[in-house]
């Protein structure tokens, strides 16, 4: 089969293992994330059946890291980051210097020596970005305190590769240059995050308003994903990570006016190719070796469950957070990540840890993976439990604080679209008092709403990433009022499955359009130009002195009229 042919068949092959073992793991009531792993190996070269080439699926694995990395930085701004950065240089330097010491405490039992088990150690103090930020995502918990600091901790992880890749290489194999290629290491790194922070302040604005400006959403797509990889490749190139890369160009984005539309544009390219990388994983799983090691599996998969839990317990409660927090934080990062295997590798290539030592972590990630999502599941009887415990056991009863951003709008109208109808809703909301938010794609429109003090977000209404910025849990009415009826048709559907007892009122393009959008979940539907009508003949009949009940009774009448007829085709 010619090369680019098989690359197209090891695509196809994981991607269908990733939606049959997802779709059967959540048939029976598990997470995906245990599918897509399964999946991999039934596709990896160590089982029966069809096998795809690792390296192909891990090329593309690669890009979902970068994607995943990407929305991450336009989830949280330098601003966040800045809130962020006590947690994260101190509890995420705790975290990982406290399990680094794991790893010498191991080598006597899995016959390593003093300094490969330092190299273990660090593979060990890297959790899975991608596994972590997907299991809060998913619970609706990545805006959470304990989301926040376990992002924090994430981002030490992520930037403290930089340094590993240097120091552990060398350290286990007896290199002389450590501090020469540790300073190098960190100028680069400090070059490109000043660099790209003044560059990209100026060229990321820029380039998104140009790609907005021009309504497409396909030449949007395009700008962002060429921020997202470009920037990836340029600190790839300079010996950093392509995720840290990822990130600083996400960073970026969210310093613009753009970032509710480029997450919600990027993240199903995110999902499909993170789904990928866990593919990926569990294809490098041989079955067999795990069941024949299944001591050391064990041994190694407790002590990273359990020694990382109470390591970030530890770590956050010394940092006056709520225990609460610190314990979910500790079961979120309680895994093993993918840039280990990235360490793992290099270590194998320079011979600082051998061929088992490498096979042992691979089959350690796979069980510590698997059980993740257990682990924030069982969070409940975990803080029950840990509230029983002597001394310590109140603080892990003490009420969280309430979300400040969940907290900013309450009781307000969602307008979707600003144009005519919008400005005159807009218009009698101010005039009385009441809040409001608008979403509307065109930017010009936007910026000048928000140069107004006026709350407004950019992007597609009809777009789930979009309307969860808008705090709908907390909204009192939605306002579909898009001139276009697909878009319209499209947002009332999503926004009565997001919130099926939300009030919502749809603007019909034309009578026909009024029982599609009835059908679609709308409170009210009213069709602007019919209204007009109305007004018209309320207007004429006047003239020749039609007026009082008898005039209320012909409008009312001819409305329901049309409106029944409407509804009816």
């Amino acid at each position: 089969m010619p090369d680019e042919l098989a690359f197209v068949f090891d695509l196809a092959l994981a991607i269908v293992a990733a939606f049959i073992g997802g779709a059967i793991a959540q048939r029976l009531g598990q997470p995906p994330i245990l599918g897509y792993l399964i999946g991999g190996v039934l596709i990896g070269p160590f089982t029966p059946g069809p096998i795809a080439d690792v390296r192909h699926v891990q090329v593309v694995a690669e890009i979902g890291v970068a994607f995943l990395m990407f929305a991450l930085g336009a989830e949280f701004s330098f601003a966040e980051l800045r809130r962020l950065g006590r947690v994260a240089v101190l509890g995420g330097g705790l975290q990982i210097v406290g399990t680094t010491c794991l790893g010498p405490l191991l080598a006597p039992a899995l016959g390593l020596t003093l300094l490969q088990g330092v190299f273990l150690g660090g593979l060990l103090a890297l959790s899975s970005t991608v596994v972590s930020l997907k299991l809060l995502m998913a619970r609706g918990e990545l805006g959470a305190l304990h989301g926040r600091v376990t992002l924090g901790i994430l981002v030490a992880q992520d930037i403290a590769v930089v340094p590993m890749v240097v120091v552990l290489p060398s350290l286990a194999v007896g290199g002389g240059a450590v501090l020469t290629n540790l300073g190098l290491a960190a100028l680069k790194a400090g070059a490109i995050l000043i660099g790209g922070y003044f560059v990209g302040v100026r060229a990321v604005p820029w380039l998104l308003a140009r790609a907005a400006i021009s309504r497409s959403r396909e030449l949007f797509l395009l700008g962002v994903v060429s921020l997202a990889l470009g920037t990836a490749l340029v600190t790839q190139a300079a010996g950093l990570s392509l995720a840290f890369g990822a990130f600083l160009a996400g960073l970026l984005v969210a310093e613009s006016g753009y970032r509710t539309q480029v997450l919600a544009e990027v993240l199903p390219l995110r999902d499909l190719f993170a789904s990928l990388f866990l593919v990926s994983i569990g294809m490098l799983v041989d079955p067999i070796g795990v069941v024949g090691r299944l001591g050391p599996v064990a041994l190694l998969t407790a002590v990273v469950v359990l020694g990382k839990i109470g390591i970030v317990t530890g770590a956050v409660m010394l940092l006056s957070l709520p225990a609460r927090v610190a314990l979910l934080a500790g079961l979120s990062l309680a895994q093993i990540g993918e840039f280990s295997f990235v360490l793992g590798r290099l270590g194998l290539e320079t011979g600082a840890i051998p061929a088992e030592t490498f096979d042992l972590m691979l089959a350690t990630a796979l069980t510590t993976i698997v059980l993740a999502p257990f682990l924030l599941r069982g969070a409940p009887s975990i803080l029950a439990l840990a509230a029983r415990l002597p001394l310590i056991g109140p603080r892990f009863g003490e009420p969280l604080e309430a979300d400040p951003i969940a907290e900013t709008l309450r009781g307000h109208t969602v307008i979707c679209g600003f144009g005519r109808v919008g400005r005159e809703l807009a218009a009698a909301l101010d005039a009385r008092g009441f809040r409001y938010l608008v979403v509307e794609y065109n930017p010009l429109i936007v910026g000048d709403l928000r140069r107004r003090g006026i709350t407004a977000i950019y992007g597609d209404a009809s777009n789930p990433a979009v309307l969860e910025h808008t705090h709908l849990e907390h909204a009192r009415l939605v306002a579909v009022l898009m001139p276009d009826a697909n878009s319209a048709e499209l947002t009332t559907q999503r926004v009565r499955r997001m919130h099926p007892r939300l009030d919502v009122v749809a603007r019909a393009a034309d009578v026909a359009h009024v029982a599609r959008l009835r059908r679609a979940g709308a409170t009210e539907v009213v069709q602007p130009e019919f209204e007009a009508g109305v007004e018209v003949i309320r207007h004429a009949l006047g003239r020749y002195g039609v007026a009082g009940p008898e005039l209320g009774h012909l409008v009312a009448g001819r409305r329901a009229a049309v409106y029944r007829s409407a509804e009816a085709q």
